[in-house]
């Protein structure tokens, strides 16, 4: 009997199967076993088809959004490049600046030198490529080549030169010269241009606008402009104004003050040329008069009309509009004459008046004038030539000659500067 009740005791109870098997059965059922065993596909632990596929489709989904990122960005530059393109070509937008060639390694260097006996033949014709200044000294510096320039004054800061270069077809330039030889363009294809006396402002006509910007460091910074008539040009600063003539074949001046407006309606129909300033703000100009063959000086107000504050027409005058004014404004040196007779005249400002008088000074100017102080001024005659005037000497009745610079090459003409 079993030892629990209700459950039967297997050892007592008869088989409730046979286990009468003959070899070759059990072995059949072994093989078939085995068979169905290894026809079963057990999963795997690692899928290797399926972490590939899920490896691709991550690498894809990166590549996506580095692709939509890198358009996104792309987008926002070209916006920001064509909002800048835009801004540049804008009719009040900012002066092209070019910058010229950074490599260092090729720049001729400015030479300067002191008077003295002329280098041989050899030794100057290296300097024909480039542009000789010389001060009132005769101290002459020989620029890189820049082509021919028409007038130079240094910048600003010192360190190196603006440097003006005469029209051709394709108009004027304005070009930054810096003392280690790197020739910077700062405008191409202007009309005229004017620099500032302390270099700091210039002013140039781009098309049918007048343009004003300020110099700093080896750019132009701030440009203003205003439309202008065709005929009209820029003629020199009055303090912060810019002295512009309607018309080169007729008398007429106006002062536009950038940022204050247009250019003024109404101007003075007198003045043909306005050789400079008197420390108090007042213009030194020539006027016409109601005689057609005969023109007078004058003081001139520094207003829109330059209204005439006081009248010489002693002096015979020439209409070519070089002159310079003396730093205390007492003297003028003027050109005066006609023909053989043409030669530079000094006028004193102080007795200007009903029958002013002047004395001869030199041979005729060409250029800029420089005085150095008061009593002493120089200028290039035709010739390119140097003359000194030494206001005592002219007024006592010896008039200054003119003498060649040192080292420049024949055929080639020295620019005078104020500074080397």
């Amino acid at each position: 009997m079993s030892q629990f009740p209700g459950r039967r005791d297997n050892l007592t109870a008869g088989p409730q199967r046979s286990y009468q098997v003959r070899p070759d059965e059990l072995e059949g059922a072994v093989r078939e076993t085995l068979s169905h065993h290894v026809a079963l596909a057990r999963p795997l632990r690692v899928d290797p088809a399926g972490q590939a596929i899920r490896h691709a489709n991550r690498i894809r989904r990166r590549r996506t959004a580095v692709g939509v990122a890198l358009a996104a960005v792309t987008t926002v530059l070209l916006s920001a490049g064509m909002a800048q393109l835009g801004t540049e070509t804008r009719r009040d937008g900012p002066p092209i600046v070019v910058i010229g060639d950074p490599d260092p390694t090729n720049r001729p260097l400015p030479t300067p030198s002191i008077p003295g006996p002329a280098p041989s033949p050899a030794t100057s014709s290296s300097h024909l490529v480039g542009e000789t200044l010389v001060n009132a000294d005769g101290r002459r510096l020989v620029l890189p080549d820049i082509g021919p320039a028409e007038r130079v004054q240094p910048l600003p800061s010192g360190g190196g030169w603006l440097v003006i270069g005469t029209p051709s077809i394709a108009g004027r330039s304005l070009s930054v010269v810096q003392d280690d030889g790197l020739v910077q363009v700062l405008l191409a294809g202007a009309g005229a241009i004017v620099l500032a006396p302390d270099s700091r402002q210039v002013a140039w006509l781009e098309g049918d606008d007048l343009l004003v910007a300020g110099v700093v460091g080896t750019q132009l910074i701030g440009a203003v402009r205003t439309p202008v008539p065709t005929s009209a040009e820029p003629v020199r600063f009055v303090a912060d104004s810019v002295l512009v003539r309607l018309d080169p074949a007729s008398a007429g001046h106006t002062l536009w003050r950038p940022g204050a407006g247009p250019l003024p309606d109404a101007l003075d129909r007198l003045s043909l040329n306005v050789y400079g300033g008197l420390p108090d703000g007042r213009l030194v100009g020539q006027v016409t008069t109601t005689d057609p063959g005969r023109t007078c000086l004058a003081i001139l107000a520094p207003t829109r009309h330059l209204d005439p504050v006081r009248t010489g027409c002693g002096p015979d005058l020439s209409q070519d509009g070089v002159g310079g004014v003396s730093p205390d404004g007492r003297w003028l040196l003027v050109n005066g004459g006609s023909g053989k007779a043409r030669r530079s005249l000094l006028v004193d400002l102080q007795r200007l008046g009903p029958g002013a008088t002047a004395v001869g000074a030199g041979p005729p100017m060409t250029g800029a004038i420089v005085w150095s102080d008061e009593n002493q001024a120089s200028y290039l005659d035709g010739a390119g030539e140097l003359v000194r005037v030494d206001v005592g000497q002219v007024r006592a009745g010896k008039p200054a000659s003119p003498a060649a610079v040192p080292g420049v090459p024949a055929g080639e003409r020295p620019i005078l500067v104020k500074d080397l």
